[in-house]
């Protein structure tokens, strides 16, 4: 299970522990994210990059295939790997978002707008790392509580202290930055020499039903192009739905997984 930004993998806190009554679950921090190492330089925060991580681990826990769920940047991670690597996985679960590639070249003045951030933290170092130390909680609460509806619950506060000492570290803003710059450049020129590559593995889609990507891109039709087979479900709340209602986020991701359990 891959986290979003600016979280680390205390993300999971609402439905890890259920999940692993059932199946082993694995909650690691991305690169540059939480606990995971800083590593120097924006060629090491391409999703291809990052993926090698996820793969890398699971040869080390000797383990030859597993279900792999990604929300946000995770999710973008995810993706990758199940074209990359699709043989080591047996379904695909990705959380709120389009591809990276159809982000950016089919950008609106709406999401341009609510996603500032992949413009202002892809800008050349240090400006945003900068402005971002000044005050790190101040930055990164405005985009936990900014990609939302107003009205969700409030962030379980053991995570919010756990992501809270992650993105007070200097070098985890930083990481944060250069994963953006990273998007920005090498991600969307590298996809575009694989636009027509689709994911084999039976997949589920969920996103937050109303929220940003819901009414700028018909998640059904973009993901159509993507992935042969998956089903796409909305929820409540706005992008960290997860964190929110982690309930029904859990009845969706579970019926998906004990569906395809012998996969």
């Amino acid at each position: 299970m891959l986290h979003s930004f600016p979280q680390t993998r205390a993300m999971w806190h609402g439905i890890a522990p259920s999940l692993a009554q059932d199946f082993r679950v694995i909650c690691p921090d991305l690169r540059g994210y939480g606990a995971s190492a800083k590593l120097k330089g924006v060629g090491h925060y391409n999703f291809r990059e990052m993926g090698k991580d996820i793969l890398a681990l699971m040869d080390h826990l000797k383990i030859e295939s597993a279900h792999l769920v990604g929300h946000d940047r995770g999710a973008r991670v995810s993706h990758r790997l199940a074209l990359n690597a699709g043989a080591r996985f047996k379904t695909l679960t990705l959380m709120d978002i389009v591809p990276t590639h159809t982000l950016f070249a089919n950008l609106s003045r709406e999401v341009a707008l609510g996603y500032y951030h992949w413009f202002f933290l892809a800008k050349a170092e240090p400006l945003p790392e900068r402005m971002i130390a000044h005050d790190p909680d101040a930055y990164y609460m405005s985009c936990l509580t900014g990609w939302g509806t107003g009205t969700e619950p409030d962030f379980d506060p053991a995570a919010l202290e756990h992501y809270k000492a992650s993105w007070r570290d200097p070098d985890n803003i930083w990481a944060m930055c250069d994963d953006y710059r990273a998007g920005a450049t090498l991600d969307f020129e590298q996809d575009a020499t694989d636009l027509d590559a689709r994911v084999t593995c039976p997949a589920l889609v969920l996103f937050a039903k109303g929220g940003m990507m819901d009414k700028a891109y018909d998640m059904r039709k973009v993901w159509g192009d993507k992935i042969n087979t998956f089903q796409a479900h909305g929820l409540p709340g706005g992008h960290f739905f997860s964190d929110h209602y982690p309930d029904q986020t859990l009845s969706k991701l579970r019926a998906f997984l004990d569906s395809n359990s012998n996969t």
